[in-house]
């Protein structure tokens, strides 16, 4: 597994160098940007070139989560983890719809300087249904953003959200009718610890292959609460033993939720202890 950080355990900061370096002290591989305006301004080209430098002076990969927030959520009193997110690429409406992908686009434009390995889609927000509609608009939004992102070199993923439309049997039912062989699903393990998911186990059985990425976190069942591996009821067992099987390395990416309290030290330590007990052998969680 590469090991791998997401910004999101920095939203509320605008990023920099020195943020990155925490992550990569802390045994990041790889980094997932968070495209927020407030955090990572990827429509601003001096912040994304002063990323892109940083990103060129050491071995670190990037990958890149698409934006769930427009540009009127700026960081502050506007952003907390209990905003809805505002950008929805299978919303009823379509001028949402075309706002959405104009947004997703935008920070794609971002791989022009940095090397972006992927990208992760959200399709649908939390409680969305599974239906005819839902399924065309997502085979829609995934071709539209796969035909945009394959020249910049960029690899289209779909997360498993707590929604109908990305439950692990609906997406691969989605990616085959459509024929997007080169799609891959963003297993988020954190997702299906929730009530009404299929679990951990199973949602690595059904995905296989599929499974390029994963987001690791841990919540007490009922809310996505994005916490450290360790602190709630994911069976990580069950995690550890679906990455052993996968038949190629994925990127194991950390994406915890933001505090204001917790010091970058503190972030250092808490992914360094996350990625030793997720290096641990099986039988060893147990």
């Amino acid at each position: 597994m590469l090991r791998s950080v997401s910004t999101h355990v920095f939203l509320q900061q605008r990023l920099h160098a020195g943020l990155l370096d925490t992550l990569v002290a802390g045994g990041a591989q790889s980094i997932e940007l968070f495209a927020a305006r407030h955090h990572f301004d990827y429509a601003d080209r001096a912040e994304v070139k002063e990323i892109a430098k940083w990103f060129r002076s050491t071995d670190c990969r990037a990958t890149l989560h698409q934006p769930i927030f427009d540009g009127t959520v700026r960081g502050g009193s506007d952003w907390s983890k209990y905003v809805q997110p505002t950008i929805n690429l299978i919303a009823v409406e379509k001028t949402r719809r075309i706002e959405a992908m104009d947004e997703v686009k935008r920070a794609l434009e971002a791989a022009e300087q940095i090397a972006i390995d992927s990208i992760v889609l959200h399709l649908g927000t939390p409680g969305d249904t599974w239906n005819e509609r839902t399924l065309d608009l997502s085979m829609t939004a995934v071709e539209h953003i796969k035909a945009f992102a394959h020249p910049l070199g960029v690899r289209t993923l779909v997360e498993t959200l707590p929604n109908e439309v990305t439950t692990p049997e609906h997406l691969l039912e989605m990616l085959r009718i459509a024929h997007l062989d080169t799609v891959g699903v963003c297993l988020d393990v954190g997702h299906m610890n929730l009530y009404g998911m299929p679990g951990v186990a199973r949602a690595f059985e059904v995905l296989g292959a599929r499974v390029k990425q994963l987001h690791l976190h841990d919540n007490g069942g009922e809310k996505d609460e994005h916490c450290w591996p360790g602190e709630g009821t994911v069976d990580w067992t069950a995690v550890r033993t679906g990455i052993a099987a996968l038949p190629q390395a994925s990127v194991g990416t950390l994406e915890i939720r933001y505090q204001p309290e917790t010091a970058p030290q503190v972030v250092r330590e808490c992914a360094a202890k996350a990625f030793r007990m997720l290096e641990q052998p099986v039988a060893a969680l147990a």
